[in-house]
């Protein structure tokens, strides 16, 4: 299968790649960095811009299916790049006849999330980082949701919790729309993301993937995702 992955040199898009190539499709990543990512078996390397629709349209075109990991840095300021993403895409893939897509939201995205035993995170970092600092990336979140939910492709949108690296995949969980849990690992993201090309379950669904097996500190996880990946 002919995959595109937009997002490929994100810290999610790279472990998509590996894991999709490992899988046995054949992959085209698209970045607007092209040197960052090494050649290998399999793997085709496009230079796009998500806000560029051609760009988008070239990249999209002769595939089989999409995997979007698209991500910007909480700001206060208006994002776009979901929503704008979401909406190129989506164009592109019913102007080539492509139908599965895959893409990345959060578990903020369901009004029900509320980790249990979690008191420290759901009355002090969920209201301080997810409803403040992250507030601008949450909204165009949800019109991406929007967006995706009312095309008539065969999607399936991911819901990752608090997002963290972990060398291999674990024993993740998915379920329908809302998970009970706080943390997500990238590899286990990627996992349950390219298992969906051939799986069904979740089209026209939400799905959210949550780590159970490993976890990292809170405080760790604010250091490396928001302070040290911006030194």
């Amino acid at each position: 299968m002919r995959t595109v992955i937009f997002g490929a040199n994100g810290p999610t898009g790279r472990r998509l790649t590996d894991q999709a190539l490992a899988a046995g499709h054949e992959v085209a990543a698209v970045t607007r960095r092209p040197g960052s990512i090494p050649a290998r078996a399999g793997l085709t390397v496009l230079t796009a811009d998500i806000t560029d629709p051609a760009a988008v349209d070239r990249a999209v075109a002769g595939s089989d299916a999409v995997l979007s990991a698209l991500g910007v840095p909480p700001t206060r300021k208006p994002i776009t790049v979901y929503s704008h993403g979401a909406a190129n895409i989506i164009e592109a893939m019913h102007r080539h006849g492509v139908k599965r897509l895959v893409t990345v939201s959060s578990s903020v995205m369901d009004p029900t999330w509320r980790p249990t035993g979690e008191h420290f995170f759901n009355h002090v970092m969920d209201p301080l980082i997810n409803r403040r600092v992250a507030r601008t990336a949450h909204a165009d979140m949800r019109r991406m949701e929007a967006i995706v939910g009312s095309s008539d492709l065969d999607w399936t949108i991911a819901r990752p919790s608090g997002l963290f690296d972990h060398p291999t995949v674990t024993d993740y969980r998915v379920a329908q729309d809302v998970a009970d849990g706080l943390f997500t690992a990238r590899a286990d993201l990627a996992a349950a993301m390219v298992a969906q090309l051939t799986d069904d379950r979740f089209v026209h669904r939400a799905m959210a993937v949550i780590t159970t097996r490993v976890r990292p500190s809170i405080l760790g996880l604010i250091w490396n995702e928001a302070v040290k990946k911006k030194l």
